[in-house]
């Protein structure tokens, strides 16, 4: 117990040994840090620093394995699995972490698909593939739908994910019969991206949308089917993008093709040429190709069975909106404005929606005010025109988008019932920027729901684990966010006030704000008035506090368009764009979490139908729905972290991963798991890793079971630090990691005790080898002493006398047998030369 995490202002957790035994009542903590440096640390006696885990558990792919459950612990296991090991998949419980690593990694191939095909979740490591195993295998055997719940911040990887998740379940459960069926239900991800996704700052293909996605199984569980609900549509990018932002990826394709055959007729140019597409300052998007990309798209319409002439309906309806963005109206005193007809984006627009020019023109620049008695015409300033013309841009778009869902989800769709299903859920995870409105507010307070189902869930989970075991439940406190949420949906809450406000003729943001700071502030404790700011209000959140600006929340929540340009379009001759805004429309998926097309009719509509018309209720209810199908299944998590801001591949930003962590819930299950018995390792388990620590006597018994139940008894005094399941022991936080300062204790002894033999021995033996040198030069030295005591001079003149006698007989045995050689091999020559000689002779 050594070693601690304490705060700090760079990595938010900084390691420090303990350097100096700590009493009770110290006021400061003797600690050195990593990099050597000395430090009193203050401390206060009834909250001392967490505790490092022990070596071995650095790394777990499982945080609840860890000993020490708090948020030091868990940020630095992922970050060694992140940054040393390069593994961006690491359990929490039943939640899959997922870190972006910004790279192209070769693990998703169909071998790893298969590799973890019919495998149980812990068997093999991490990884996207193996929630989605589980999800597969859990529907398969217990006949019951199943969810996959995929959420995170701009650019953490959800779509990526979600598309992984996809492209498993049709590879595992590909059949002969269906050949296309997965092809089809995979190739409406990229029609998705391309209407619904968008280049932000923080990501290039960010989605700006919520998207669940129910892929259909039948009784062999094979792909038979899927249908695609979407939710809160960002619809003010289509008018307007921040610096370094683009508009929907689906405008920069057709931009990009402007110049071939089939486009000519929508008279576009390059995306810098219309204010809808070049407003961020940034067209093109680096490693893009928007003009491949749009082939693509087309390929996969035609894959669903969208024919040509769908498509350059939908075409015709973007070159439209591009259009209608360009038009020019222009300033008549400070109360009017108007727009020429001679403008050649107006004469555009009405030529592609075949809609009457002149009406266009007029009434873009003046509004019908409808009362009880009589009906007035009002012109618009410049600046009012140019938010009805946008308006209108984010009505059509919207439609035109619920259209291609719905088209989809017609394509998909399959003849007889479905068995099962399991639902991908790609939705945006809490969000809080410099400035936040109407669209944070719903995001986080979808979030605040989604939160909520998930702690009621993991709650159930630790129960029905406690029953299977047999351990005595205890009621275990967590976080309920309940009253967030009945802060802004109950009766009289912020979206039934802010619908209030919509019905009000002369209602403001300002009288909106008001009523809320006169029923909440100092009435309810997760609601403040910021102290500097008169146009703003603060909900405290699970995640964080958030400060909402209010300025454009009833404009986005009414989502309104003037109801004679809503007739214009309703007598368009291009039947698309008519439907679009009949008063009983073509129906579209009944999954649809869309807004409903308002009523052009000019009467004054019941305050309880107007109020359904709003956004927020409408999206409450879409929630609501989404919640009722997620409770329904088995749910199944994956939360996307984002590792850094500038996009770098396996760089960790410590503080951006906390923050993440706290708010997408990671950090409130292992204080959930902390609070009751977070360590459980089975019978098997524990026998294998602490039998260093059992007596012989008690490895003598046959019952694994019993033996570790009475080494435990004797190691742990305190009985209440664990629990004996039927097939686990359950461990309170802390114990693990007092086992392992036991063994790896017993170990040192154990290691102390071989080094001593071993040390001497090896002395022993170095001992031995010397004293036998020593013997041996001994016995050489009074060897040669001995010799030369024993020799005199006579017996040495002796000695030289016969070496010399010696020489001189070895030199004249030598001498005369050189001698003899010498005269055979003369006399071998004379005769050789003879004979020579003598045949020469005969020869002449």
């Amino acid at each position: 117990y050594n070693r601690v995490w304490i705060p700090d202002n760079e990595e938010v957790w900084q390691s420090a040994e303990i350097t100096k035994n700590y009493k009770a009542g110290d006021r400061f903590l003797h600690v050195q840090l990593e990099d050597g440096t000395e430090l009193n640390y203050p401390v206060d006696p009834a909250a001392l620093p967490p505790l490092r885990n022990p070596d071995i558990l650095v790394g777990e792919n499982d945080l609840t394995a860890l000993s020490y459950l708090h948020d030091p612990a868990v940020l630095h296991n992922l970050k060694v699995r992140f940054v040393e090991s390069k593994l961006i998949y690491t359990y929490s419980g039943i939640i899959l972490v997922a870190i972006n690593p910004y790279k192209q990694l070769p693990i998703y191939g169909d071998a790893i698909i298969h590799a973890y095909s019919g495998q149980n979740m812990g068997d093999m490591d991490p990884h996207i593939f193996a929630v989605a195993e589980e999800a597969y295998k859990q529907m398969a055997r217990n006949n019951k739908n199943q969810s996959i719940i995929v959420s995170g911040e701009s650019g953490a990887g959800k779509t990526v994910s979600a598309r992984y998740t996809m492209r498993y379940f049709a590879t595992v459960s590909k059949s002969s019969s269906n050949a296309h069926v997965e092809d089809k239900v995979l190739a409406s991800n990229p029609i998705t991206e391309a209407v619904g996704n968008a280049k932000t700052t923080r990501n290039d293909n960010s989605s700006r949308f919520g998207k669940y996605t129910e892929i259909s199984f039948d009784q062999t569980y094979q792909i038979i089917g899927a249908n695609m609900r979407t939710y809160l549509l960002e619809k003010s990018r289509v008018v307007f993008q921040s610096e370094n932002e683009r508009n929907y990826h689906i405008f920069y394709q057709l931009c990009a093709s402007a110049m071939q055959p089939e486009f000519k007729h929508l008279k576009l140019g390059s995306a810098e040429e219309f204010n809808y597409t070049r407003m961020g300052g940034s067209t093109v998007i680096e490693g893009v190709d928007d003009r491949a990309n749009m082939v693509e798209t087309q390929k996969t319409f035609a894959l669903l069975g969208l024919k040509e002439d769908f498509q350059m309906d939908v075409f015709k309806m973007l070159a439209a909106i591009l259009h209608l963005g360009n038009m020019e109206i222009t300033a008549v005193g400070d109360e009017r404005s108007t727009i020429s007809l001679e403008n050649k984006h107006l004469n555009i627009f009405c030529e592609l929606l075949d809609l009457d020019c002149d009406k266009m023109a007029q009434w873009l620049c003046h509004r019908k005010i409808i009362t009880t008695s009589e009906t007035v015409i009002k012109p618009m300033t410049r600046a009012q025109a140019v938010n009805a013309r946008d308006a209108l841009a984010k009505k059509i778009y919207s439609h035109l988008f619920d259209f291609i869902v719905e088209r989809i989800n017609q394509a998909l769709q399959f003849p007889g019932k479905q068995h099962t299903f399991i639902g991908v859920l790609d939705i945006y995870g809490f969000e809080t920027f410099d400035v936040n409105s109407f669209e944070q507010f719903c995001i986080n307070y979808a979030n605040e729901k989604l939160q909520q189902q998930f702690n009621l869930h993991v709650f159930k989970l630790e129960q029905e684990e406690y029953m299977k075991e047999d351990i005595p439940w205890t009621l275990i406190d967590f976080y309920d966010n309940q009253p967030v949420i009945d802060l802004i949906e109950a009766k009289m809450g912020i979206l039934e006030l802010l619908d209030e406000e919509c019905l009000l003729p002369h209602g403001t943001d300002e009288n909106w704000l008001q009523k809320l700071y006169n029923n909440f502030v100092n009435k309810n404790a997760l609601f403040e008035k910021p102290r500097m700011s008169n146009t703003s209000f603060i909900i405290q959140h699970f995640a964080d506090k958030v400060e909402y600006k209010c300025e454009g929340f009833l404009e986005k929540n009414r989502d309104t368009v003037h109801e004679v340009l809503i007739e214009i379009l309703k007598a368009s001759q291009f039947p698309l764009c008519a439907n679009f805004f009949q008063d009983n429309p073509v129906s579209v998926s009944p999954f649809s979490s869309t807004i409903n097309i308002k009523s052009a009719r000019p009467v004054l509509k019941a305050p309880n139908k107007q109020l359904r018309m709003t956004v927020g209720s409408k999206f409450r209810s879409s929630l609501s729905l989404l919640m009722v199908t997620l409770n329904a299944t088995t749910p199944h998590y994956v939360r996307c972290i984002k590792p850094n801001d500038e996009k770098l591949p396996f760089e960790f930003d410590s503080k951006r991963v906390a923050q993440q962590l706290r708010a997408c819930g990671v950090l409130e299950t292992i204080r959930i798991s902390a609070q009751s018995y977070p360590s459980r390792w089975t019978y098997i388990e524990f026998f294998s890793r602490y039998s260093i620590l059992m007596t012989q006597q008690e490895l003598s018994i046959n019952d694994k079971k019993q033996i570790c139940k009475i080494v435990l008894q004797r190691l742990i005094q305190d009985h209440n630090q664990y629990q004996f399941g039927r097939t686990k022991i359950f461990f309170r936080a802390g114990q693990v990691a007092y086992l392992e300062k036991l063994r790896s204790d017993t170990l040192r002894h154990a290691c102390v005790t071989i080094q001593r033999s071993v040390r001497g021995w090896l002395q022993r033996r170095r001992f031995l080898r010397v004293r036998q040198a020593a013997v041996t030069i001994q016995q050489y030295f009074r060897g040669q002493r001995t010799l030369r005591k024993a020799i005199t001079a006579t017996a040495l003149k002796q000695t030289w006398a016969a070496i010399t006698i010696q020489k001189y007989c070895r030199g004249y045995l030598v001498r005369r047998l050189c001698q003899l050689i010498h005269v055979a091999a003369v006399t071998i020559q004379a005769y050789t030369r003879g004979f020579l000689a003598r045949r020469k002779y005969r020869k002449v």
